[in-house]
């Protein structure tokens, strides 16, 4: 099973999300493309009454094990059903910038 199935399936069992997309972004960031950056955007009637801080807690909770040894990097957007029809979307990514401390 590939971390992204991992993660979605992790995420379906704890939230039964309204709408999940979990994107595999290893590919627009430096070196070798691997499973190690990821964003999350779920839609869940759970995150209601929640702030944004306890949300993002909650989800880190449920993927504990795999930001401790797997992931690298993981961009969170959490949403109820009502604040998803009023946003339709989740911001873009940004460009990688590889890393470099000199620029």
């Amino acid at each position: 099973m590939s971390m992204q199935q991992l993660i979605e399936q992790k995420l379906e069992r704890v939230f039964t999300p309204e709408y999940l997309d979990v994107l595999n972004e290893s590919h627009m960031h430096s070196g070798p493309a691997t499973e190690s950056h990821f964003k999350v955007v779920i839609v869940s009637s759970g995150f209601k009454g929640e702030r944004l801080l306890n949300r993002h807690r909650s989800v880190n909770e449920v993927l504990a094990e795999e930001l401790a040894e797997h992931i690298h990097a993981l961009a969170l957007h959490t949403y109820t059903p009502e604040e998803w029809v009023e946003k339709g979307n989740a911001p873009l990514s940004p460009a990688c910038r590889g890393g470099s401390k000199t620029d």
